[in-house]
């Protein structure tokens, strides 16, 4: 966990991935290793889920407007991580290379 400016503690980027996709754990952090893209979502959820945690402390002006700011970006990075999810399970089959006729 990594410490916020007034000594609280936040999980880190891939703590919080597991956390939104704890059936998927041991395949967001496979893809949190591997894949870049997938690692800078992660990051964005924890500094998004982190934001929105801390709107609640907002001056009620603006409040809840920051809120549904907050909540849309966090469901957004869950809807594009699940879709990263989801097609890092599918195996693409390839067929061997069809033999022309051999030559004598």
């Amino acid at each position: 966990m990594a410490s916020g400016e007034n000594g609280s503690t936040y999980p880190s980027a891939l703590e919080t991935a597991e956390a939104y996709f704890p059936d998927q754990a041991k395949l967001v952090q496979r893809l949190f290793d591997v894949n870049e893209a997938f690692h800078s979502m992660c990051e964005d959820l924890a500094a998004a889920a982190q934001a929105l945690a801390q709107a609640e402390q907002l001056p009620e002006a603006i409040k809840e407007l920051r809120r549904l700011e907050y909540a849309g970006l966090v469901d957004a990075l869950l809807k594009e991580m699940r879709e990263a999810i989801s097609q890092s399970k599918i195996v693409v089959l390839r067929r061997p290379p069809v033999a022309g006729p051999k030559s004598p």
